[in-house]
């Protein structure tokens, strides 16, 4: 039988297209993703209705468009002022990161200035919310509270409300009847959202939408959600740590590499100014295995600590030694220390290596590559490193110490909160009034410049 000249069905998410329906797309491995081609239209060439007459664009009015501020300093920080009219907002995050917390607060402090909010709950009853809301102190005559599951319903509460502010709670519950599916599939997704954010901008309201996460930690629901609106933010935090952090990977209205730090406690959320005394740990006397670096969120330099612990060595067993970390690259942690040993000579080969991060912070970027040599190199020997001491560099496989950016604003930083002496990559040129800099260009160099060499 020959194959029709094309096939009938199509994947919603990358476009893959296969003859005949199936559960899951042969190309993205997208569950529920792939539907019928409908037929084409033919296209209309009739002049329509225009909801807006075309202007100059030097004679379009800004003053709608100007940001208002949420309340939370570190959440206008992230947005890049505080929330524009007619913009659309994705908060995606775990369950439990504190995502309905923050914005009922986000509502209650705009409707203090006035603003005109309506928070509406899918997951929660109104009760529910109330109590949540009377532990945080998000309580205000102009914020408006509803629990439903049906678009046709949440338009009529935005019609008899007029809200100014529209919290949905979460996108994945919400279902339309003019959609096939289930809540939270992707054509009810896709459908509720773009009926929400065409209504948003028709009426100057600031949308906010609440987005689930898959296991893998990525936004669920299908890929156009993360294009329609105008701002994706990640909201990240460990369940047994207060910290949160809200990360922008999409934003039309400011830079997209802002980080903004909120502590979580039974009051409810607060912003975390000055966020750097979370990741260190001021000791009283100098102690082997730790070492400060400063890493970048952002824009945002932030100091980090970095601990570690060396086994006691075991004879001739090589090949069963741990090496376990905790807020670092377990890959990048090993290739360090292997360097460690083979271009800087200090033995850790069938010893135990813990490494890890103090107050929860993870840390990817390759800046922290320096500290951590240093602090498995403190640990090995049982020498102290000068506690006024910060180490930024990537280590490189043959040893090398390489430039890494920004290292201005880091040591800026560093010496604001009292370290005077850094160490780092050769070629840095950076100079500041009271702290000795030190330029290196190799690991084994860098411990020598600390008393900590090798064998």
């Amino acid at each position: 039988m020959a194959k029709p000249e094309k096939d009938p069905f199509r994947c919603s998410e990358c476009g893959w297209t296969t003859n005949k329906w199936v559960g899951r797309c042969g190309e993205c491995q997208v569950w529920g993703s792939v539907e019928e081609i409908a037929a084409p239209k033919r296209l209309s060439l009739v002049p329509g209705a225009v909801t807006r007459v075309a202007t100059p664009i030097g004679d379009v009015d800004l003053s709608t468009a100007a940001a208002r501020s949420t309340g939370v300093s570190e959440l206008d920080r992230v947005l890049g002022g505080g929330l524009v009219p007619g913009a659309a907002i994705l908060l995606a995050g775990e369950p439990g990161v504190g995502k309905s917390t923050l914005l009922l607060s986000v509502a209650a402090k705009s409707a203090a200035r006035g603003i005109r909010s309506l928070f509406i709950s899918g997951e929660e009853s109104p009760s529910q919310v109330r109590l949540r809301a009377e532990r945080i102190g998000a309580v205000d005559p102009i914020l408006w509270l509803a629990s439903e599951n049906d678009l046709g319903a949440v338009i009529t509460h935005i019609d008899s409300v007029q809200p100014q502010l529209l919290i949905i709670d979460s996108i994945q519950t919400m279902n339309s009847a003019a959609a096939e599916g289930a809540a939270g599939g992707v054509t009810q997704v896709r459908e509720v959202a773009a009926a929400l954010i065409r209504i948003a901008k028709e009426r100057d309201i600031t949308l906010l939408l609440v987005g689930h996460v898959t296991k893998d930690g990525s936004i669920a629901g299908p890929r156009l959600l993360e294009h329609i609106v105008d701002v994706v933010l990640s909201f990240e935090g460990e369940r047994h740590s207060r910290l949160r952090l809200i990360r922008a990977t999409k934003n039309r209205f400011g830079a997209s590499d802002e980080v903004g730090c909120f502590d979580l406690n039974d009051g409810g959320i607060e912003s975390v100014v000055d966020p750097t005394g979370l990741f260190t740990t001021r000791h009283a006397e100098p102690v082997p295995g730790t070492c400060v670096t400063v890493t970048l969120e952002g824009r945002r330099p932030l100091l980090a600590e970095i601990q570690a612990l060396v086994g006691v060595g075991r004879e001739n067993d090589y090949g069963n030694a741990r090496r376990v970390t905790s807020g670092l690259d377990s890959a990048r942690t090993s290739m360090t220390l292997a360097v460690l040993e083979l271009r800087a000579n200090v033995r850790i080969a069938g010893r135990d290596v813990y490494a890890a991060t103090v107050g929860g912070m993870k840390m990817t970027e390759p800046a922290a590559d320096l500290a951590l040599a240093l602090a498995v190199a403190s640990a090995a020997k049982g020498l102290a490193l000068p506690g006024d001491l910060v180490a930024i560099g990537e280590v490189g496989l043959a040893g090398e110490i390489r430039k890494v950016s920004g290292v201005g604003r880091r040591l800026a930083e560093a010496y604001r909160l009292g370290f005077k002496r850094a160490l780092v990559p050769q070629g840095s040129d950076t100079k500041i009034a009271g702290m000795e800099i030190v330029e290196v260009a190799r690991l084994d160099q860098a411990l020598q410049r600390v008393k900590i060499a090798g064998e």
